[in-house]
């Protein structure tokens, strides 16, 4: 794949994720079809797409998104002090920073007994959807998605509970490409949130 073409289909990507909140595959796989492309054309991988990405808010929603990205990094929070028992760890564009009010919440839990967490939010009468999701690994996992009041946005969020089995973590906690822990525990959560807020 040539770097130009590349780096177009990443920009266009990165609009459709800060503009309409969608996941990177579904926004590289929209703008591979808005950008009137062959199907079968080759993606850029999630690093230029994650600079795209930072770039897009960089220019156009600068005065925003800090603010918008501490809300969310709040309730993700909330989620998994409620959900401690089962490991809860932050990951996606929340936890790397590039998430705006449109984006989702997605917390991994790594759990001894996969249905303990549902059990949990059924005895907390929590209303959930459960769902299959596609893991880090590539594997289908099981996900119990709620929706949840952010008070500084004023709105309801997509929180996305995925569940793995305890065993996964072992793998989980491997640097990524760039030598960055790929997802975070509360511990990591709370001192992002003591951090000033992050100037792009």
């Amino acid at each position: 794949m040539n770097d130009a073409l590349a780096t177009e289909i990443a920009n266009a990507t990165a609009r459709i994720v800060v503009e309409e909140g969608l996941e990177w595959g579904a926004a590289k796989r929209r703008a591979v079809k808005q950008l009137g492309l062959p199907v079968r054309t080759a993606l850029p991988d999630n690093d230029l797409v994650e600079d795209a990405v930072r770039e897009y808010i960089g220019l156009f929603c600068a005065d925003t998104q800090p603010a918008e990205l501490r809300a969310l990094r709040q309730l993700a929070l909330v989620w998994m002090e409620r959900m401690e028992q089962f490991r809860p760890y932050l990951a996606g564009a929340v936890w790397h920073g590039t998430a705006t009010r449109l984006s989702d919440i997605y917390v991994q839990m790594f759990c001894d007994d996969s249905k303990s967490a549902e059990i949990c939010l059924i005895d907390h009468h929590v209303d959930y959807e459960p769902r299959s999701v596609t893991g880090f690994r590539g594997e289908l996992v099981d996900a119990l998605s709620v929706s949840s009041l952010s008070p500084e946005l004023g709105e309801h969020i997509g929180v996305h509970l995925l569940v793995y089995d305890l065993d996964d973590l072992r793998g989980a906690l491997k640097p990524d490409s760039r030598g960055r822990l790929p997802r975070g525990d509360i511990a990591a959560v709370r001192a992002l949130l003591e951090q000033p807020d992050e100037v792009f």
